[in-house]
């Protein structure tokens, strides 16, 4: 492996045991990344388990590949998390698993490597797609798009509290020369911010922003959640990495949404069925070590959200809906 491929996973003790991993189970990562995680699975599944790894990004599949060979354990798939149940179901022949994991972000090779156009500390092409296979690139996009459209990512998807001042500057820059390059796009932006954070680069919320909505990482992680929970068998657990506080929102919301009993108004008589529920929440969020953070200051974000499916059948309609709010 590389030093480009290189990849520290993130709360990897702390996933795995999340997982409950035993002999024989089937274990989804949706987010196969540098297969960081998905090598401590299969290391603890037993000859007879079966790991199935999905991700976006064409490279993570190659570079899976390589990890695992021609282990018949191993099943992996190129195709986005937010089709997580159709992928499972169509490539596989398990119906259910025994425990699904979502590392969610970018890996740190793709910040690591300037032509994927992630970083703003790296000179590289503007692209910030994790599958470059498909869709628009940022560059694109930035070409493009209206400047209320883009307050609106800046503001949403980056909490920027400069985003009108950024978008007004973006939008002239680009009338003068296209902005194609990570560093140039890096550059308007420090330049329009009058008060900088101490400790964050002035595009650090920019960057964000602009990577979320190109990849439409916040629509994939309310739609891959339901499918998730369906998937599991009893008992089976569900356990989610986040790095920022939209993506842990998400996360909290719907397994909290779906781990408390949907009651009717008081003094209505209701069966004890009433109060079962798909999920139960396992312990609390749970964050890197003092230890964990100082060798991998990436890790420092992370937040860890765990839950166990329950017998209960699930009836998305008395929760109004399939998706995450």
């Amino acid at each position: 492996m590389t030093s480009s491929e290189s990849h520290i996973p993130v709360l990897m003790r702390e996933a795995l045991d999340a997982l409950r991993i035993r002999d024989g189970g089937v274990y989804v990562d949706g987010t196969l990344g540098r297969a960081g995680h998905a090598q401590g699975i299969v290391a603890q599944m037993g000859s007879s388990g079966t790991l199935i790894g999905v991700d976006r990004d064409p490279r993570a599949i190659e570079l899976g590949q390589k990890v695992f060979g021609d282990d018949s354990r191993v099943v992996l798939i190129h195709g986005e998390f937010a089709q997580i149940g159709t992928l499972v179901r169509e490539f596989t022949p398990h119906q259910k698993v025994d425990g699904v994991l979502l590392d969610l972000g970018v890996s740190s090779p793709q910040l690591d490597q300037a032509e994927r156009g992630f970083s703003f500390m790296r000179d590289g092409e503007l692209d910030m797609r994790m599958d470059t296979s498909q869709g628009e690139s940022a560059a694109q996009w930035l070409a493009r798009v209206k400047e209320s459209d883009l307050v609106k990512v800046l503001f949403e998807f980056g909490e920027e509290k400069f985003a009108r001042r950024i978008a007004r500057a973006i939008v002239l820059s680009r009338e003068e020369e296209t902005i194609e390059s990570t560093l140039q796009l890096a550059a308007i932006v420090e330049q329009n911010i009058p008060k900088k954070d101490k400790h964050k680069h002035p595009a650090t919320r920019t960057f964000q922003a602009i990577r979320l909505h190109v990849n439409q990482e916040l629509s994939q992680v309310s739609q891959a959640l339901p499918q998730a929970m369906e998937l599991l068998n009893e008992g089976g657990r569900l356990a989610v990495i986040s790095f920022h506080s939209l993506e842990d929102r998400i996360v909290k919301r719907f397994m909290r949404r779906y781990s408390t009993p949907n009651l009717p108004p008081k003094n209505i008589p209701v069966s004890s069925d009433a109060y079962q529920t798909p999920l139960t929440l396992v312990g609390r969020a749970i964050k890197p070590s003092t230890e964990e953070v100082k060798g991998n200051a990436r890790s420092r974000s992370s937040v860890l959200r765990v839950a166990e499916r329950t017998a209960t059948p699930i009836d998305l309609t008395i929760y109004g809906g399939s998706h995450a709010r």
